[in-house]
Order: structure tokens, then C-alpha cells, then sequence
């Protein structure tokens, strides 16, 4: 039986015992000003029947039930004809719109939250700002909580810092951009996602396995890029603003000004403010730290389709301070001293960067582009009795030039970049100092069918001053099975030089010693990581009793044939050390996503990481803090818009983590080789109300079943002591989150 048969059935059960089944409902158009007209005379139909009636004066009609038929018809001369499925006994207002003649006609598609496409030779999900409204997102370590794309760890008990995977990998192996311009990288890896407000985010692309030669040789588990709005496609005004139940507080704003048919210029703001000190767990430190931003940037964009020049030069300035620790820390009286353990982390942040791109006027599929982005990231911080200073400058040049070998079906691209990075690094009394600079060349090769066939094969040559000189292949092929069926394959080579400071930045809050085992590499002694990724998936879209269905399988497999191991087992000495031995991760994701009812959108994900390496003195084991199973849901439902944009959403998300393997604490005997921590669930909601085109209000929960992790600092009795450490944290720290906010926009011809 049919499931919309079935529902139907069930719900009609109680019309069977007083007579004839029917279906009722009312027809109605709305007036210029927005009143509901209800509309007689209308002809209703089963659809390939003979059964059928009309509405009364005041637009009701009701309509004899039959299991033969599922699709009723909605008929009037003078309105668009309406086909619905009738799925419920009583099926409410249903609105006919006029039948009018236009001399022009465009055509607009919403495109889905979130997509995968059939067609294109990368693994490629593209979230939309539509998915980013489903919580709050204030920045983009938070856009991740409602789809299962990637996954999102705190990497500690004290800074409260999010931490994305991919692959079972942490996100020094991806690779970020924000318009394929390198975003977050070098001393921005820890704290550099919450440096992204969500509200100035238009799309996400998140790119699984070993992205493509253009962006560099340095992504091994995927790319996730960014697309910032633009002045000429974003709305005039943007305002939005956000508190919790914590004291946390944010401000976005954006205003932008078309100047002329060819240059637009958008100001951009956040502010955001955390100053309720929270310790639930009484164990005397802060569940979250106090803290402050204010990120501003400044945005032009010039567009001549006529000579086909266009550019982008973006203005950025960031400032943010942090602080946490005890309750009682004040840091005008304790700041590295042991009367009481606190922490500040001060950063001051500027980003240039700017794009040139030119398209042959009479060769459409032929253009070059120039991308030149620079930043300047300060950072001094300290924790406890540990000083940590990085300055980074970083310059990043890209060149790319496309075209065609015959057709379409057969494209190229080809360039080459520069990259000038320079560290200093204060580590408590021991200064480093380095700059790493790199040029390359590169060469990309698609070819697409369009239909059956597309591939995507790389090869880039670069010289690197540390890395020296060095290959990084890549190819990617999709076939089409059948229709809306797609097979896809990878592999790839990534290199990259590791940051083992500033990636790992929780190690100061805690009282392990530092140990690096160099062997004789350029960087701190260490030679550069080196990894060769595979992957393959398979995806299926169709629709499932008229519904769309879609499903979808990868595994991924990353071998590193050199790797910087982080060695959090001994619970006295954090440890650096090249590999010497095997380090994997296998990754299988199984997605289904499927609307229930109309509007009622439900996505479940099962994920398997198998991620294991060897280590000195510990031999094999799983990597700690990485769950062998995951588990993810969310269901979303949205109402029927009136003629002024107001309805509701509905979004509710549960997040399930397996059992977790976890480092041997101090306390804790040598021989006791596995300790796993307990599996878990998250539950998350958000409810947003839209009252016009204009205005809109949500609310919110995080963690509502409020489950925390007991006790996640070790020795909090004694923080200067030889057992204090932070870094053993599988679960939140924070309980059950309470938010609300509101949204205002106006478009440019509203203002």
C-alpha cells in the first residue's frame, strides 16, 4: 500500500463509522492588499476520474474519498489550475493564483539548503544561507550544526574552542578558503573559524578527499571554501541581533551602497560580547570564557560585462580578546603569577586581498584571474605560568588562466602562485623564527559529458624553501550509472609543513612538558606531513511514493607516509615525533535525506572513522578523542508563506557520539593501555518565526538534554600542581543553551 494511502486511511478511520469518506477544503485568492477572497464556482476533481464538484459561495468544497485515486484538481478559467496530493481529510486554504499576461518572465529556482550534485566530478555538499538560518550560526565553526557534513569538537575545557574533522582528521589536514583564497591557516588554526561571522557568510562549499591543484598542495582530507556576500546580490540593510542564557551577546550588521551600474560597496560589522562568568560544575574554572570581538570589513566590488573585467578588493580588520581560568582571576592582580590560574589570549588581525578577473568579450569560456590576499595576525596570550606569542605575515599570489582544447566538453586551467609566510613564536622563554616560501605550477585537466561521463585530473610542481622541490597529482572521475545515479572516485597527494604551537595551543593549559623528538627536518626539527588520500562514492536521487529520496555512500582513505605525531599518552609530556611506522584513517558515511510530508524534510547520517597510528612508546592504537561511530538527525519543517513572506520553520537536530578512546590520565596506572569515555547525545531546536520579507525572530536550544562532561579539567584542585591538564575533554563542558534573536533586512529599493 502506497504510504500516502495508508496516512490517509489511518486518519479517516474515524469518518468510516459515522459514512461516506470525503475530502473538504477551501479555495481562495488573495487581493491586492492581502485579503483572503474565498472563490465559488471552482471546479475540484479526483485527477483520470469522473468524480468531481465545486465550491460553494464561500470557496468550500468537499469531495467523495477514493483509495483509486490520491491527486486532486484545483480548476478555474481565470487562475493557474492547482494539482495537490490529498493526503489528510480536511486540506485547509488552498490559494489559486490569477492567471496574468506578461510581457517578460523570469525564472527563479530556491535552490536547497543543502545540495550534492549529480554531476560534477569533486564530492562537493553546498550549503546555502537558507541552511545557516536553521540555528543560530554566529560564526562559521557554528555553521555545521544542522548538517552532517563535517563534524565539530571542543578541543578543550578552558578556551572552549571548536574544532572541525573531516575524514576523521582534524582541520590543520583541510584546507580553508574564503573565495579560494587561503582563510585559515598557520596561527589562525585554533581560534581562526570563530573569526567568521556566520551573517556575512552567502554559501559553504565543502569539498571531500583531496581537492583540486589550483588552491595548492596543501589540503589532504577536503577544502570547505566560503562565499561572503556580495554588495551588488546582498540586501541593502542587515541586522541582526543574539543573546543566551550564558550573557553571550551579538551584533551583525551590514549595509551596502550601489554607486553605479558597474561599482557597489558593502560595510560590514560584528561585535559580539561574553562577560557572565558560568562554573556549573563548581570546580572553580569558567565553563566558558569571558570575551570580546569586533570584526569589521569593508567590501567593493566592480562588475563591466561589457569589457568582461571584474574585481573584488576586500578591507578587514579583527580584534578579539579572551579570557578564562579560575572564577577569581583578575588579571591586573594574578596575570603569571600562582595566586590564581587564568588565561588571556589577546588578538589583533588584518586581512587584505583582492581579485581581478578578465573574460574574453568574444571567447566567453576563456578568462585569466589574479588573486593577491595579505594578513597580519598578532597574537599574546599566556596561560597559567605558559607564554605564547606568534606573529604571522602571510602573502599569497595566485594566477590562473582558463580555457577550452577544441570544446566545451574539454577545459583547462593553468598558473602558478607565490606564498611568503614568516612566523615568530615566543614558547614561554624559547624564540622560533621561520619563513616558508613556496612557487609553483600548475595544470588541470576536465573533461565532461555532461551526462555520462566527467573527470578532473591535476598535477602542480613546487618548489618549497623547507619542503624542497615536489609533485602533488590529483584526479577525479564521476560516471553516471543510470539516471540520477552517480559513481564517483578520487586520489590525491597532500603536503603541508605543521604548525605544532599554534595547532595545538591547549597543550599551555596544562602542566605536561613539551618534548620534541626532531629528526634533523627544517621545521622545529620536524620534516613536513605527506599523505596520499582515496575515495569513492555513490549517490542516488529519486522520488518515493512523489516525495524526493536521496541517498548516498562514501568511504575515504587517508595514508600518511609521513605524519608530525601529536602524543597526548603520557600524561606528564605532550610529545612531537615523525611517524615511524603506520598512521591510517578509513571514513564510511551512509546519508538519507527525504521529505516526509510537504515541507517535512528529515536527513540521517551514520558515520564510521577508523583512525589509527602508531606511537613510540605506546605502539598502535585508535587516535584518542575520535568516536568509531557517529550518528546524526534533523528533522526541518516550514509552513505555507502568505502573501507577505510570514511563516514558520522548525528545526530540531540530535547528535549521537559513540564511545571515545581517551589518553591515560595521572592518575592512572602505566599498564592501563584503553580507557573509553561514555557515548553521548546532543539535542538542538530552533523555532523562527517570520513576520514579512523584512522581519524575523528565532529561538533556540543547544545541549537541551544538558548532558556535560563530569569533571573535564584534572587536578582543577590544584592547577599549579604536576596533574593539571585541560585537554582531556570528549563532551561539552557548557549545559543546556537558551537563545533568541532577531533579523531585519531591507532591500535596496526599500530604503
Amino acid at each position: 500500500m502506497r504510504a500516502s494511502t495508508f496516512i490517509i486511511v489511518l486518519m479517516l478511520i474515524p469518518l468510516t463509522i459515522r459514512g461516506q469518506l470525503k475530502i473538504k477544503g477551501k479555495v481562495l485568492e488573495y487581493s491586492s492588499d492581502g485579503t483572503e477572497m474565498f472563490l465559488s464556482g471552482i471546479r475540484v476533481f479526483w485527477l483520470e476520474s469522473n468524480i468531481e464538484t465545486s465550491t460553494d459561495d464561500n470557496g468550500q468544497f468537499s469531495i467523495p474519498y477514493s483509495r483509486e485515486y490520491s491527486k486532486l484538481v484545483i480548476d478555474s478559467p481565470n487562475h493557474i489550475s492547482d494539482t495537490i496530493v490529498a493526503n489528510r481529510p480536511d486540506l485547509g486554504k488552498i490559494r489559486l493564483i490569477k492567471q496574468v499576461y506578461l510581457d517578460e518572465v523570469v525564472v527563479k529556482k530556491e535552490v536547497e539548503p543543502l545540495q550534492k550534485s549529480l554531476f560534477t566530478a569533486q564530492n562537493v555538499i553546498t550549503v546555502s544561507s537558507r541552511e545557516m538560518l536553521k540555528a543560530a550560526c554566529c560564526n562559521l565553526s557554528e555553521s555545521f550544526e544542522t548538517n552532517p557534513s563535517v563534524d565539530v569538537n571542543v578541543s578543550d575545557a578552558i578556551t572552549g574552542a571548536k574544532q572541525i574533522q573531516m575524514l576523521g582528521l582534524t582541520s590543520p589536514y583541510l584546507l580553508f578558503t574564503q573565495e579560494n583564497m587561503p582563510l585559515v591557516k598557520g596561527a589562525s588554526q585554533i581560534y581562526g573559524l570563530s573569526f567568521i561571522p556566520g551573517s556575512w557568510i552567502e554559501s559553504i562549499q565543502i569539498t571531500k578527499g583531496s581537492g583540486n591543484v589550483v588552491n595548492g598542495f596543501e589540503s589532504i582530507s577536503g577544502q570547505i571554501n566560503t562565499e561572503v556576500v556580495k554588495p551588488f546580490l546582498d540586501r541593502k540593510l542587515f541586522l541582526n541581533v543574539y543573546a543566551n542564557n550564558f550573557e553571550r551577546y551579538e551584533f551583525n550588521a551590514r549595509y551596502n551602497q550601489i554607486l553605479s551600474d558597474k561599482i557597489a560597496t558593502g560595510i560590514y560589522v560584528h561585535a559580539n560580547l561574553r562577560d557572565g562568568k558560568i562554573d556549573d560544575n563548581s570546580d572553580t574554572f569558567l565553563d566558558t570564557p569571558l570575551a570580546k570581538q569586533i570584526n569589521v570589513m569593508n567590501r567593493w566590488q566592480y562588475m563591466d560585462p561589457k569589457t568582461g573585467w571584474v574585481s573584488f578588493l576586500n578591507i578587514q580588520y579583527l580584534e578579539d580578546e579572551k579570557q578564562t581560568g579560575q572564577v577569581s582571576f583578575v588579571p591586573e592582580r594574578d596575570k603569571l603569577t600562582n595566586n590564581v590560574w587564568g588565561s588571556e589570549v589577546k588578538t589583533n588581525r588584518i586581512d587584505l586581498s583582492c581579485k581581478l578577473g578578465y573574460v574574453f568579450p568574444e571567447l566567453p569560456y576563456q578568462s585569466m584571474g589574479l588573486q593577491i590576499a595579505y594578513s597580519k595576525h598578532d597574537q599574546d596570550s599566556y596561560y597559567g605560568l605558559n607564554i605564547y606569542n606568534i606573529l604571522h605575515d602571510s602573502f599569497y599570489s595566485n594566477f590562473i588562466f582558463n580555457g577550452i582544447l577544441g570544446s566545451t566538453q574539454h577545459k583547462f586551467k593553468t598558473g602558478m602562485n607565490f606564498n611568503h609566510d614568516h612566523f615568530n613564536e615566543n614558547v614561554n622563554t624559547t624564540f622560533f623564527a621561520r619563513t616558508d616560501e613556496s612557487f609553483g605550477g600548475f595544470f588541470e585537466y576536465t573533461y565532461d559529458s555532461l551526462e555520462k561521463l566527467s573527470l578532473v585530473a591535476g598535477m602542480r610542481i613546487d618548489h618549497h624553501n623547507r619542503i624542497k622541490t615536489f609533485l602533488t597529482p590529483r584526479l577525479h572521475l564521476r560516471y553516471s550509472l543510470w539516471e540520477k545515479a552517480s559513481l564517483r572516485a578520487s586520489v590525491g597527494k597532500g603536503k603541508r609543513a605543521a604548525n605544532i604551537f599554534a595547532e595545538n595551543q591547549q597543550l599551555f593549559a596544562s602542566s605536561r612538558a613539551i618534548s620534541i623528538f626532531g629528526n634533523d627536518g627544517t621545521i622545529y626539527g620536524l620534516s613536513p606531513e605527506r599523505a596520499w588520500n582515496f575515495g569513492a562514492g555513490f549517490i542516488q536521487k529519486f522520488y518515493l511514493w512523489n516525495k524526493p529520496f536521496e541517498f548516498s555512500l562514501d568511504f575515504y582513505r587517508t595514508v600518511f607516509k609521513d605524519q608530525v605525531v601529536v602524543d597526548w599518552e603520557d600524561p606528564n609530556v605532550v610529545s612531537f615525533y615523525n611517524l615511524s611506522g603506520k598512521s591510517s584513517s578509513n571514513s564510511v558515511q551512509v546519508d538519507l535525506n527525504y521529505e516526509l510530508l510537504q515541507n517535512l524534510d528529515i536527513r540521517m547520517t551514520y558515520k564510521n572513522y577508523d583512525v589509527t597510528l602508531d606511537y613510540l612508546s605506546s605502539g598502535n592504537l585508535e587516535r584518542p578523542y575520535q568516536p568509531l561511530h557517529r550518528f546524526f538527525t534533523n528533522l526541518s519543517y516550514e509552513t505555507t508563506f502568505n502573501h507577505s513572506g510570514a511563516h514558520w520553520r522548525f528545526d530540531f537536530t540530535y547528535n549521537w557520539l559513540g564511545k571515545q578512546r581517551l589518553p591515560r590520565r595521572a592518575n592512572e596506572m602505566p599498564t592501563v593501555s584503553k580507557v573509553y569515555s561514555t557515548d553521548y547525545g546532543i539535542t538542538n531546536f530552533q523555532v523562527t518565526r517570520v513576520f514579512s520579507h523584512k522581519f524575523e525572530a528565532y529561538l533556540g536550544g543547544e545541549n537541551i538534554g544538558d548532558f556535560i562532561q563530569k569533571n573535564p579539567i584534572v587536578g582543577s584542585n590544584d592547577p599549579f600542581g604536576p596533574f593539571f591538564d585541560t585537554t582531556q575533554v570528549f563532551a561539552p563542558v557548557l549545559g543546556a543553551t537558551y537563545y533568541i534573536g532577531m533579523r531585519f533586512k531591507l532591500l535596496t529599493k526599500e530604503l
